[in-house]
């Protein structure tokens, strides 16, 4: 769902690239993303994305991605992710709005499907899944070269 129309310039054919790294998410957690309903992916803004996540999360402030388990039991959940944020990040990492995109994507379904990254043996594990994820969808690694 494209709140924010920016996000078609900002990255060309959107909704593809959010359907590949989700459907990609979902196989590398073993599943085939055929959970009734998908996921939804909202591409909102950084004012939505912080009022969000202060009615959620009690956090004040624009975030990159939130992702929001289902309320009913065998729907995957949603996702949102807020562009300015998001090409704020890219930016600074070097990497295209795209691919930071699909990496973010995936890092909210993943949430979905259970993983997380508290804990530094959680996160090393989801960071694997997320390098596996991009390398199927033929993009660079988000954690090579990160210390």
């Amino acid at each position: 769902m494209v709140e924010a129309p920016a996000w078609r310039s900002a990255v060309p054919r959107v909704e593809e690239v959010v359907r590949r790294a989700a459907a990609a998410a979902f196989e590398e957690a073993g599943e085939d993303g055929s959970v009734p309903g998908g996921v939804t992916v909202l591409l909102t803004d950084d004012r939505a994305i912080k009022r969000l996540n202060g009615d959620h999360r009690g956090k004040v402030k624009p975030t990159n991605v939130l992702s929001f388990p289902a309320l009913h039991p065998g729907m995957p959940g949603d996702v949102a992710l807020a562009l300015g944020t998001v090409r704020r990040e890219a930016r600074a990492a070097g990497r295209s709005v795209m691919a930071h995109l699909s990496h973010l994507v995936a890092h909210g379904v993943l949430h979905l499907a259970g993983h997380d990254h508290l804990h530094a043996g959680e996160a090393r594990r989801m960071e694997r899944a997320e390098a596996r994820i991009m390398r199927r969808l033929a993009l660079p690694n988000p954690w090579r070269g990160v210390a």
